[in-house]
């Protein structure tokens, strides 16, 4: 039987504290007001004030980190304490709980996205669907036709009378011969087949499904200027695509197959029974998405680095964490990734100047070394660690 228990925090005391690894509960507050802020937040980004129905601590407890943000009581402040393992029968008996967690994390990470973005670049792509001819121009370009072709018709149905629909239209026709792309439009089918290097999905595209990957490994990815940021890389169990069917707005990112990709296609009709009848699912959901804005708000902090080699570092990092490699500290514990020196360089939005400067370097940094087919290893975790928190530590000074 679920029993949540209440907590009082008297005005001036610390509900959760930045850097601690006091992560098995989240907080929904009552009655009160809370501050909540980051110590290595970016230029511009200001505390938040949080009230009743907001949660605390939520993004740290589903995703298995140590606190990301430091809440204060700025009034006496009383919470709901729910613990990771209540968070099923949570789902359960109040449904509308779980799903204004979900709203509200892809809400942020659609928020959080455009700032890196931004960032990042210096710039956020287009909201508009001129994006999709941007971003078909760009595979288009550097010879991803698979891609390309799949951009191009989602741009001409978007935007009939886009005044890059001609050009658009005799490139499609010109990669037909020569393409694999699949699924230019959404069906039925329950599982879907994509070919390596085939789109999926296309940023500013319309569309309400999304997709839990079976087999393969899918890149979520966006298009600014001219060069391709790379946002994650999923693998098999992982989800994408939720934030267009929980918002009803374009898709906010790209995703590419990196291998043979074998999909299952979730609706809005068959994700109303989900949450109705599989808590577990929608469990795993909300802590896929704790784990993505986990993953942006480092990265936008990542983006302030100015050095690109210690970028790169820090990103490696980035990614050992989201791993959660076990870590002995009186032994060098090592770590096998699946990512390569381009796919690091991308995912910190180096031009490709920068990435010709400086990849030979990262390949050569003593923090690394090459594994078989030109993947990354880390022979001592702790150590890359702790070197990342030093680059991002000096940022802040």
């Amino acid at each position: 039987m679920l029993q949540l228990q209440f907590v009082n925090f008297r005005q001036g005391s610390y509900i959760v504290v930045e850097g601690k690894p006091q992560n098995d509960i989240f907080y929904i507050i009552q009655c009160g007001t809370v501050r909540v802020q980051r110590e290595d937040s970016i230029p511009g980004q200001q505390p938040e004030m949080f009230g009743p129905g907001d949660f605390i601590g939520v993004i740290s407890c589903m995703s298995n980190h140590s606190q990301i943000d430091t809440a204060l009581a700025v009034t006496d402040v009383v919470c709901i304490s729910v613990r990771r393992d209540q968070y099923p029968e949570l789902i359960e008996r109040n449904t509308p709980v779980a799903m204004k967690i979900i709203r509200t994390f892809a809400n942020r990470m659609r928020l959080l996205n455009d700032t890196l973005m931004k960032a990042t670049l210096n710039n956020s792509a287009s909201q508009t669907a001129e994006q999709i001819f941007r971003v078909a121009s760009y595979y288009d370009k550097i010879k991803k036709p698979s891609i390309a072709i799949y951009a191009y018709y989602q741009y001409i149905k978007a935007n009939p009378n886009g005044m890059n629909v001609p050009v658009a239209k005799q490139r499609f026709q010109a990669l037909r011969g020569v393409s694999r792309a699949v699924y230019f439009e959404s069906n039925q089918d329950l599982l879907r087949v994509y070919p390596q290097d085939t789109m999926i999905m296309s940023e500013q595209q319309s569309g309400a499904d999304m997709f839990i990957i079976q087999e393969g490994r899918v890149k979520i990815s966006k298009v600014v200027d001219g060069t391709e940021i790379t946002l994650a890389i999923l693998k098999k169990g992982d989800m994408f695509g939720e934030m267009a069917l929980l918002e009803n707005k374009p898709r906010s990112a790209c995703a590419i197959a990196e291998d043979n990709c074998r999909l299952m296609t979730v609706n809005r009709s068959n994700f109303d029974q989900m949450v109705a009848t599989q808590p577990q699912l929608i469990a795993r959901l909300t802590t896929m998405l704790a784990e993505r804005l986990f993953q942006t708000q480092r990265q936008l902090v990542n983006s302030q680095l100015h050095n690109p080699l210690e970028k790169m570092i820090d990103m490696l990092a980035l990614q050992v964490e989201k791993a959660k490699v076990t870590i002995d500290p009186k032994l060098k514990t090592s770590y096998v990734t699946d990512l390569t020196p381009q796919d690091i360089a991308t995912m910190c939005g180096l031009t490709q100047n920068e990435q010709n400067l400086n990849i030979s370097k990262f390949m050569n940094d003593p923090h690394i070394k090459m594994a078989p087919g030109n993947k990354i290893m880390v022979p001592d975790c702790l150590e890359l660690i702790k070197t990342s928190a030093f680059y991002r530590k000096q940022r802040s000074k």
